[in-house]
């Protein structure tokens, strides 16, 4: 990645800002800002969707302002109620150090841990109290918790919302007042929690600060976002096979989202890699390229090439011919079991021959023998399917 990368990088494939000319203004100032992104240590690992706000986090340190990773034990323990249509189990406060301290290792695969300031806003909340709290949700009403469209939601469909619930919004934002944050990245789901932070930095006398939202990475399915409870992600510690072989099931069309929100390969760049693909250029060598890029910046280069020639071996080994038929199924989610897929893609002529060919150790996917016959197919990946020796599809789920 370039050096000394400017606004233009910064702001590829962001979803919004508030406001663009107080953030031009204040990269324009010569100050060192204090950027600040807040992450509650729900699971023990970070997956590729999270570094689309840290490697913006990246691009913030290269050009000299001071990167704050605040891990929100104290508001981990309440639970995000963000995109939730039901009250979210908090987790214990083991559970929480726990993860924060996987977080802490992992993040520094992309940032700076020289130029990394690592805070827990259980430092502040505590010191806090019960009075302090009291105080500080007397700064807002239910009515403007009520704007919030998740809180809405449930509101109307008569689903429950825990007062605490309330209170994480609040905590959010006074960790930004806390902090004295110039700016503040999240997810486009944290907008409204984000501009809390604003409202209450006014209201202690503090100038606002500037928010940046991101997009939320679609997973493996190409239709959720990446989460590790709906098993659709690539985590940044899955070993060099594994998340190679997760880059190469993602859909052509997905590849591009991944290229934009990942990659730190230039405009100029992604233009030629379209051009290519467009000139007829097999997207899948296209893929390559990105999942090597991602390997060689979680492991290594040496990792990536290792992982290249492990997958072009397997396939070459199962002799998986490059012309075969292309498909794409749409299928409810009770059909996306192996047997269903293979029926509906016309490799096998029914679900009992498919249970056969699978017990018999002949159906694979890319080039990897499928043992289990309750095998769940993930919606939105591409694969290529074999049964026997003879018959292939390459196949989309939808």
């Amino acid at each position: 990645m370039n050096a000394k990368p400017g606004i233009a990088e910064l702001l590829r494939g962001v979803d919004e800002v508030l406001l663009q000319d107080e953030l031009e203004k204040k990269l324009a100032s010569g100050k060192t800002l204090t950027v600040k992104a807040g992450f509650d240590p729900t699971a023990p690992d970070l997956h590729l969707g999270h570094t689309v706000l840290i490697n913006k986090l990246k691009i913030l340190q290269d050009m000299g302002h001071k990167v704050i990773f605040l891990i929100g034990d104290f508001t981990g323990m309440i639970g995000d109620p963000t995109g939730k249509n039901v009250t979210r189990k908090p987790l214990s406060e083991a559970d929480v150090l726990a993860n924060a301290e996987t977080y802490k290792e992992q993040v520094f695969k992309i940032l700076d841990a020289d130029k990394t300031e690592v805070r827990f806003n259980s430092e502040w909340m505590n010191a806090l109290g019960a009075a302090g709290l009291i105080k500080l949700a007397a700064t807002q009403t239910v009515a403007r918790m009520l704007e919030r469209d998740d809180f809405k939601k449930r509101y109307q469909g008569g689903q429950p919302i825990a007062i605490h619930e309330f209170l994480y919004p609040l905590i959010q934002g006074w960790d930004s007042v806390e902090l004295k944050a110039d700016i503040e990245m999240g997810g486009t789901d944290q907008r409204f929690n984000l501009l809390m932070g604003r409202e209450l930095q006014k209201e202690q006398g503090q100038a606002p600060q500037t928010v940046i939202t991101v997009p939320l990475l679609e997973g493996l399915d190409g239709v959720q976002k990446m989460s590790k409870s709906l098993g659709n992600y690539i985590g940044i510690t899955d070993a060099p096979n594994e998340m190679f072989g997760k880059v190469m099931s993602v859909s052509d069309e997905l590849m591009w989202r991944y290229f934009e929100l990942l990659s730190f390969r230039s405009e100029a760049e992604l233009a030629d890699l379209k051009e290519r693909a467009a000139n007829g250029e097999n997207p899948r060598d296209i893929k390559i390229e990105l999942a090597k890029e991602l390997i060689a910046r979680f492991h290594d280069d040496l990792a990536a090439q290792s992982a290249h020639q492990d997958f072009t071996q397997r396939f070459q080994k199962n002799a998986i011919p490059d012309d075969m038929p292309e498909l794409s199924l749409e299928l409810e989610p009770d059909q996306l079991g192996i047997a269903s897929v293979l029926k509906a893609a016309g490799l096998v002529v029914s679900t009992s021959e498919a249970l056969r060919m699978i017990k018999q150790g002949a159906v694979k996917i890319d080039g990897d023998k499928v043992e289990d016959s309750k095998l769940q197919c993930a919606a939105g990946s591409k694969a290529v399917y074999q049964v026997g020796k003879r018959k292939f599809a390459r196949i989309t789920l939808s």
